[in-house]
């Protein structure tokens, strides 16, 4: 008499342990958290980056009122800003902003208020608004953003927060390059090719002159419409 080996079945109790195992074993990721003065506890612009899926945690800020992965953030509405440039409260600020190698301004409402017009706002002349705005931007060398309202300033904290480290550009980084850092040099001169599109092209085609002589349809293929930029080398001058 012959004995029929039967198939090993894993028992029902146990793969329930096994499917509740794999859900412990995945974990949530953790929220991003954004640190913010705690003057700006009844701002919007806090309300709305909870709703916008972020860890808030409110401390006393000496310097900057938002501090986004590493970039400092001073935020003033547009009336804050007027008044504050008056009575030179935001000079002290933007010195201190100094401290930091990544900070930004902020200013907040241009579509609800004007910043300034030919008429004197607040008793400040236009042409002492622009001055102000071009002092920061050259002497301070503080990047300023210009947001419509509290939810474009979330929106733009949002992107912040949320953006990925990009690669640099060989174009800014070295003077004397190895031969596969001038081949991506040599790309990278073309309008809208970047690092990782440069190497994309090189890893595929491997040659410059490979790239050059590919037809449109190999090159679309690889960068999409970024491959158009190279009809230029069939113009003439």
């Amino acid at each position: 008499m012959i004995l029929k080996r039967e198939d090993k079945m894993t028992p029902a109790f146990l793969d329930i342990f096994s499917k509740s195992e794999k859900i412990l074993k995945t974990k949530e990721k953790p929220k991003p958290k954004i640190i913010i003065d705690y003057r700006e506890k009844n701002s919007l612009v806090a309300s709305e980056l909870i709703g916008l899926g972020f860890e808030i945690e409110f401390k006393e800020l000496k310097v900057a009122d938002y501090i986004v992965k590493d970039v400092a953030i001073e935020r003033k509405t547009v009336s804050d800003f007027l008044s504050s440039m008056l009575n030179k409260r935001l000079l002290n600020q933007i010195e201190e902003l100094q401290q930091y190698k990544n900070k930004l301004l902020i200013i907040e409402g241009i579509d609800e208020q004007e910043l300034y017009n030919e008429k004197n706002i607040k008793g400040i002349h236009a042409n002492a608004v622009r001055g102000f705005l071009l002092s920061i931007l050259l002497k301070h060398k503080i990047p300023t953003l210009f947001t419509k309202n509290y939810k474009d300033t979330a929106q733009f904290i949002n992107r912040i927060a949320r953006k990925k480290e990009q690669e640099m550009p060989m174009r800014v980084i070295k003077k004397s390059l190895n031969k596969k850092e001038r081949m991506q040099f040599i790309l990278e001169s073309f309008p809208g090719i970047g690092p990782k599109t440069a190497k994309k092209l090189l890893q595929k085609f491997k040659t410059i002159r490979n790239i050059i002589t590919a037809p449109a349809d190999d090159l679309k293929k690889v960068v999409g419409k970024k491959a158009e930029v190279f009809k230029i080398l069939e113009e003439n001058y």
